[in-house]
């Protein structure tokens, strides 16, 4: 399989841009100007593997090029890296590569560069955020034993028996075969997240020098770091890729608020935002301050309230139930975000092929009585914790869901807010969550299979708050390995269902997201994954 043909169609999807500027058609032009975008400081230092949230991610994106990438009109995955990938049985995979392609730091990229990645970042030892998505492939319990109690458990896991992938096998250099523990029709869609990108020799030999100064093999190559205010790249004129960006500097200025980031949005000092926070959607304000510079689309993201299992009373259902009726997602969405948010009725986006409304049923219902009744069933009678970070614009609609559940339930419910979205995230990932917390997750791949697997199955590499459920996991096995796109879709849904019953998290809304881009900016358009696409862009 090759191109676009290489997806199955479990996992199409069908996105269509909106009004106010989306999905101009770019001219050609190529400027030597350089352009500033919105950041939030990245968690991690930047390494693929260990980097699965949006403030590292918007980083990576640009200096990597995996086997596969996402289309920015539609998401579909076509080949990009990749030569072509075969397989007859969604279990075997032979990848032949694109050659004559080469890192930033002039070596070349081969089929080592992609097994040697993937098993870094598999091994168990190395703590990587990205393991977990290498769970499919032979031999990952090899590399990567189960812990028996759990990452913060006192026990620590078994060593490793191997340090790499069994299913990885190297034919030459630039043919390399992935074999499956189990058939799995969707892998060939996942590997164009950025776990699953390539490294240089340069990263095994001093990962550290390389933490410092990143090399990959994307459009545009790392130029410098100032933690807190920006990270800077430049353009790699010898991409070997399709596109080729038609402006030479990106600097990703990281802010603490998204209000002050609107601010100089609207003056001029930054070219490209693309979330605007609630004091701009206020009344729709932002048409007033950005008149024809307004850039919409509906994008695959959502938001939800995460909850900490190991952490009393948020292990209770009945009182996660509670909160989750207790939300009036229809006046929340209507008053903070001006009906650019849809209520959620489910954890699958709406836009996912194989989606079905009301999941979550009643849970994700306003309901007073019956939220009343379920805080009873729990016992609980203390207070209710929301934690979230401030920069990236959740204080309003936070305070909002807080005031809901206070008022509904009768019951002490407070914000505690973080100023930063790295600081934010380092508590989550270590498990240190005192409330429940905002969360949201923006599709790594499009398959209705990603807004499940990564967040819910135990162990998986998002799933940040500890839920388990052996019942979830089994479907989920039992999905994947489908023998069709019907079969495959049924069995998701059921697995869907199964966390209506147990409210692992709160889904709350999904969005038509509401960017904007500076008048230096001919044409800017946003892509399904709500970021910017940087081929897209021509500077006047």
């Amino acid at each position: 399989m090759s191109g676009a043909r290489l997806v199955p169609a479990v996992i199409a999807v069908a996105l269509a841009a909106t009004a106010c500027g989306s999905a101009e058609t770019p001219t050609g032009s190529n400027t030597d100007a350089g352009i500033t975008i919105f950041n939030t400081e990245p968690e991690s230092p930047l390494v693929p593997g260990n980097t699965t949230e949006v403030g590292g991610s918007r980083v990576l994106d640009p200096l990597f090029t995996g086997l596969v990438e996402y289309r920015a009109q539609d998401a579909q995955p076509v080949n990009a890296m990749a030569e072509s990938i075969d397989t007859t049985d969604s279990k075997v995979f032979t990848v032949k590569l694109k050659q004559g392609w080469l890192f930033h730091d002039g070596t070349p990229v081969t089929a080592n560069s992609f097994v040697d990645a993937w098993n870094w970042t598999a091994f168990g030892p190395n703590a990587t955020q990205g393991a977990s998505f290498f769970s499919q492939i032979e031999g990952f319990a090899a590399v990567h034993p189960d812990d028996p109690d759990g990452a913060d458990g006192p026990r620590e896991a078994p060593a490793p028996t191997s340090n790499t992938l069994s299913g990885l096998k190297v034919v030459d250099d630039h043919t390399f075969t992935i074999t499956l523990s189990e058939p799995f029709a969707v892998f060939p869609v996942t590997i164009g997240y950025e776990v699953f990108s390539p490294l240089p020799e340069a990263f095994f030999k001093d990962r550290t020098a390389f933490e410092q100064n990143p090399i990959g093999n994307g459009p545009f190559k790392y130029v410098s770091r100032t933690v807190g205010t920006d990270i800077k790249l430049t353009r790699y004129d010898d991409y070997k890729g399709d596109d080729k960006p038609k402006f030479k500097d990106l600097t990703l200025k990281v802010y603490q608020s998204r209000e002050s980031a609107y601010a100089d949005l609207v003056a001029n000092n930054l070219d490209f935002m693309e979330e605007l926070p609630p004091n701009a959607l206020a009344g729709k304000q932002y048409e007033t301050d950005l008149g024809d510079r307004v850039v919409q689309r509906e994008t695959l993201n959502n938001q939800t309230i995460a909850f900490p299992f190991y952490v009393k009373p948020y292990d209770n259902v009945d009182l996660r139930h509670a909160i989750s009726m207790a939300i009036n997602r229809e006046e929340i969405t209507q008053r903070i975000f001006e009906g650019t948010r849809k209520p959620a009725d489910g954890w699958v986006h709406p836009l996912m092929k194989g989606y079905q409304p009301g999941q979550c049923g009643e849970f994700c219902t306003y309901n007073p009585a019956k939220a009343k009744e379920a805080l009873a069933r729990s016992g609980y009678t203390g207070e209710i914790v929301l934690l979230s970070n401030t920069d990236g614009g959740h204080q309003e609609w936070a305070e909002a869901v807080v005031n809901s559940i206070k008022n509904t339930l009768g019951i002490e419910a407070r914000f505690v807010p973080s100023t930063s979205f790295g600081e934010f995230r380092q508590k989550v990932n270590a498990h240190e969550m005192t409330g429940m917390y905002r969360a949201g997750w923006i599709a790594d791949y499009p398959s209705i299979e990603n807004w499940l697997t990564p967040l819910f199955r135990t162990g998986a590499s998002s799933n940040d708050g500890l839920y388990t459920n052996p019942a979830f996991d089994a479907k989920l096995a039992e999905a994947d390995k489908a023998a069709n796109e019907e079969d495959a879709i049924k069995l998701y849904l059921e697995a869907e269902r199964i966390l209506a019953k147990d409210m692992p998290s709160v889904p709350l809304w999904t969005q038509n997201t509401v960017a904007g881009r500076s008048d230096r900016l001919k044409v800017a358009n946003l892509d399904p994954f709500r970021t910017l696409d940087l081929y897209s862009v021509e500077v006047a």
